[in-house]
């Protein structure tokens, strides 16, 4: 009696808990199963943003290197519509026979503006393309303009602080040098008269004057994406 009772006093083995989770119906789901159910639970209710794909993202710039970009093509448009406004309207009025030449002063005005490293590259490069657009005198305007306009910039970082007088002077005395220069190469080649000297001065005058007004489009364009020149 006294064995039947220790017996019956055992109690039994706790049975080992299974890697396995009892869910309604009866059936036994592991617990790699249940996870896996948690995970495609947890996809299904986030939905993520939709990516919005934009050339500036597309290209991985930075905020700043779009900036510059803005800032060079608006330089760019502002060479073209002065040419188109030089050709389509200031062809049309002259003082004594001269004119403004708003394309050449808006090209060596940003190039003393932005300095040498940057503004000689610019200067060679939009004088070429004045050179082809038709309404360049000819090929020699390019070395006109890329000559005088860094040595324009270079005597102003040398001698004078940066300020709105020193940017116009300079700029004025490249664009008087350039329509002086046209001078002399059309005595060279007979295709001017020394008598004519008075109108190509004048044009040189109108166009310092033009300077005035360009510079303060040109300036605000240049304040974007910061300054990039070195004194």
């Amino acid at each position: 009696m006294a064995e039947k009772k220790k017996t019956q006093q055992r109690k039994p083995a706790p049975k080992k808990r299974s890697a396995s989770r009892r869910i309604k119906g009866g059936r036994e789901m592991s617990l790699t199963e249940l996870f896996k159910k948690q995970r495609a639970r947890r996809a299904a209710e986030f939905k993520p943003d939709a990516k919005v794909s934009t050339l500036g993202k597309t290209l991985r710039m930075t905020q700043l290197q779009r900036l510059r970009l803005t800032k060079w093509v608006l330089y760019v448009l502002t060479v073209v519509l002065s040419l188109v406004v030089q050709d389509v309207v200031m062809s049309q009025v002259s003082i004594f026979g001269a004119t403004t030449d708003l394309a050449v002063c808006a090209i060596l005005l940003i190039t003393v503006l932005e300095g040498t490293e940057v503004g000689s590259i610019f200067v060679l490069i939009a004088s070429t393309l004045y050179f082809f657009s038709g309404s360049a005198p000819g090929a020699y305007c390019i070395a006109l303009m890329t000559f005088l306009g860094i040595g324009a910039t270079l005597f102003r970082q040398m001698y004078w602080h940066r300020s709105r007088g020193s940017i116009l002077l300079c700029a004025a005395i490249a664009v008087t040098g350039y329509e002086l220069g046209l001078f002399v190469i059309g005595l060279m080649n007979e295709l001017t008269l020394f008598s004519r000297i008075g109108i190509f001065g004048l044009t040189a005058l109108l166009s310092c004057l033009a300077l005035i007004p360009l510079y303060s489009l040109v300036y605000k364009i240049g304040l974007i994406g910061g300054n990039t020149w070195k004194e």
